[in-house]
């Protein structure tokens, strides 16, 4: 008897194999079996969510949030299927639409840990703290052991000013995960917030002995103790940190009525710009590309370039810039010469400290007449100091040394004040800053 050839996969084999392909992030392989599952079994309920989830993962949003609703219909009572909607959800902006999916999910399942801290986030960013901080709790209280709802809870309790509390949460973090740099971070910054930077310093410190190369310690310990302050962040500090929440931050900035790329196209608005799509527009430190949309109406080409891949992935989905690069912004405007008409950068210059070469860099890359725009953290009435480290890790500047800077560029500088977001629930002190080339 010749022996038989390999036996083929059942469809629920070729299912749990493509899931585990996915965990894994084998996408490709993944998602061939997903579609021969799906030619034989076209309303396999699994093989439709899990296909969605993966579209997800490959930034088809909108092909995404069809599948899983595809899937819904199939197999309505899945409280995972529905909280995996409203994650879809949240990462496009639809945060009316993924409270209603988490909603959903803890009415199938009052027990979803995951839905309930999930459906804490976006009550925060809704304005709506009570409910927030219950669902965060409820989420403690389904599992003790859940890092990210005490890691939120913190972030809630500290911007409502109840630092001592939020750094009870923090340590609880810490303390289930011993090495989450953010919850470290955060706990140091509560110690800030209620005077006992001491304390700061010494997790930084503790940090330090356990990973000395690590960039976020390193600068945290400079914003903490004014020692060793560098002149800027390092690109290790900024890839770490901005890639480390790329998929919370559209969110966290909407609770914070982050202002700063609407005030960078207002000045292109009252500089009387044609939105005619004839200029050459770069967004320096374009993250996940909220600049883009109000800037891509003036555009022949809109560049964008950020040193976070996580966030460039986002700024992608946007499908509004012309070309994204992951790089330094001071070397990429370097090595462009004359190329552009306007260049923007919306609260990516608040960590740079010394901003002469950056200014130097700018003025080389601009056009004949282009037009310079940024904001800053504004050092109000301490005309005296030209930067300063603070101790959230970001450096506030003075006006004038604004103006010197840009001047000694070769640009013709102006700046306004303005309210650029709010923080632990007051207004953050901006600048914008508009500099011209001379023709």
């Amino acid at each position: 008897m010749e022996p038989s050839g390999p036996r083929e996969l059942t469809v629920d084999e070729a299912i749990a194999l493509a899931i585990e392909l996915q965990k894994q992030h084998h996408l490709a392989e993944a998602e061939q079996l997903y579609a021969g599952v799906l030619e034989v079994a076209p309303r396999h309920p699994d093989a439709v969510h899990y296909s969605g989830l993966l579209a997800h993962q490959q930034g088809r949003t909108d092909e995404a949030v069809s599948l899983i609703g595809q899937s819904l219909e199939l197999s309505p009572n899945q409280a995972d299927w529905h909280s995996n909607l409203g994650i879809v959800l949240q990462s496009d902006g639809r945060l009316t639409d993924a409270i209603a999916a988490y909603e959903r999910a803890i009415a199938i399942d009052p027990g979803h840990a995951n839905a309930h801290s999930n459906l804490g986030v976006l009550l925060r960013v809704a304005g709506r703290p009570d409910d927030a901080e219950a669902a965060y709790r409820t989420a403690i209280r389904l599992c003790p052991d859940h890092v990210d709802a005490y890691t939120n809870l913190g972030i809630l309790l500290n911007g409502l000013k109840r630092a001592k509390e939020a750094s009870d949460c923090f340590c609880k973090a810490i303390t289930l995960r011993p090495h989450h740099p953010d919850a470290r971070r955060l706990l140091a910054l509560a110690h800030c917030m209620i005077g006992e930077v001491d304390q700061a310093v010494k997790i930084f410190e503790e940090w330090l002995e356990e990973e000395p190369d690590d960039p976020i310690a390193i600068h945290m310990l400079a914003a903490s103790t004014g020692r060793d302050t560098p002149p800027r962040a390092s690109n290790a500090f900024v890839e770490k940190t901005f890639d480390g929440f790329a998929e919370s931050f559209e969110a966290k900035l909407q609770s914070l009525s982050y202002r700063a790329p609407d005030l960078v196209a207002a000045t292109l608005a009252d500089r009387r710009l044609a939105a005619d799509g004839q200029l050459e527009i770069l967004d320096i430190g374009c993250g996940t590309g909220l600049c883009g949309p109000l800037l891509r109406p003036y555009a022949s080409s809109l560049i964008g370039v950020d040193l976070s891949a996580g966030m460039l992935a986002h700024a992608r989905e946007k499908n509004v810039y012309t070309d994204l690069y992951q790089c330094e912004l001071t070397e990429f405007l370097r090595a462009r010469h004359e190329a552009f008409d306007v260049i923007v950068s919306a609260d990516t210059l608040v960590y740079f400290g010394d901003l002469r070469e950056f200014c130097e860099a700018a003025a080389g890359a601009l056009r004949r007449t282009g037009l310079l725009v940024f904001t800053l953290e504004h050092a109000v009435g301490e005309d005296n100091i030209d930067y300063r480290l603070e101790l959230h890790g970001r450096y506030t500047h003075s006006l004038a040394y604004v103006r010197r800077a840009l001047t000694r560029a070769g640009l013709i500088a102006e700046a306004e004040c303005a309210e650029l977001r709010n923080e632990a629930g007051a207004p953050v002190a901006g600048l914008v800053v508009r500099a011209t080339k001379p023709a």
